[in-house]
C-alpha cells in the first residue's frame, strides 16, 4: 500500500496514539513513507514534541491559590452583571408602569364620550338602563313617543348607556328634566347662585 503526504498528515495523530495498529498495512506504509519523505518526518517529530510538552503536568501547573482567586473574580463579575441586569429590569418595569398609566388616563373609561353635536348638553342623572330611541344619522336620543324624532322609519331602541357611548345627547324637549341648566344666561346664573 502506497500513501501520500496528505494521507500521512490526516493519520499522524492516530499513528502516534498507536491507533493505526488495526490496519497493519497502513502503519507499514506510513513508516516506509517517513523513511523516504523529509517533510513528513519533520511533521511527525513536531507533533511528537507537542504531545510530549502538553502531556507533562508540570507544563500547566498553576500558582498556589490561583483557583480561589479565579473563582472570587468570577463571582464578583457575576454580581456586577446581576446588579446591572436588575437595574435595567427596574427601569423597564417603571417605563411600562408609566406608559400604562398614561394609556389608562387617555382611555375612554375616564373620559366622557365626544358628543355628535357640538352644541348639545350632556345629561345628568339619566338612568343608564332606560330604553330610548336613536336615529342612525341623528345626534340626539329621545324617549319613545317623542314627536321630534327624525327619520322614524330607521330608529332603533337602545339603553341610555350605549347612546352616550356612541356620542348621542339627550333631546331638550322630551328629556329636559335630565338636562343641566344653561349657565351662560343671567337667569340661570342667578338660579345657580341661590
Amino acid at each position: 500500500m502506497v500513501v501520500n503526504c496528505e494521507q500521512v498528515w490526516q493519520e499522524i495523530s492516530n499513528y502516534l496514539d498507536d491507533d493505526v495498529d488495526v490496519d497493519v498495512d497502513l502503519r507499514a506504509a506510513m513508516e516506509a513513507h517517513f523513511r523516504e519523505c523529509k517533510r513528513c518526518r519533520a511533521v511527525l517529530e513536531g507533533t511528537r514534541n507537542v504531545i510530549q510538552l502538553y502531556g507533562d503536568e508540570r507544563m500547566i501547573d498553576v500558582p498556589l491559590g490561583f483557583g480561589h482567586r479565579l473563582q472570587r473574580r468570577l463571582e464578583d463579575n457575576m454580581q456586577s452583571r446581576r446588579r446591572r441586569f436588575l437595574g435595567w429590569m427596574v427601569a423597564a418595569a417603571a417605563a411600562v408602569l408609566v406608559t400604562g398609566s398614561f394609556e389608562i388616563a387617555r382611555s375612554s373609561v375616564f373620559r366622557r364620550p365626544e358628543l355628535r353635536s357640538e352644541h348639545a348638553q350632556a345629561g345628568s342623572g339619566l338612568p343608564p338602563d332606560m330604553m330610548i330611541v336613536v336615529s342612525p344619522n341623528g345626534k340626539i336620543f329621545h324617549a319613545s313617543g317623542c314627536p321630534f324624532i327624525h327619520d322614524k322609519a330607521h330608529v332603533r331602541t337602545i339603553v341610555v348607556r350605549e347612546a352616550i357611548k356612541e356620542g348621542y345627547a339627550p333631546c331638550v324637549r322630551c328629556m329636559k328634566k335630565y338636562l343641566r341648566a344653561d349657565l351662560s344666561s343671567p337667569e340661570s346664573l342667578a338660579d345657580a347662585q341661590r
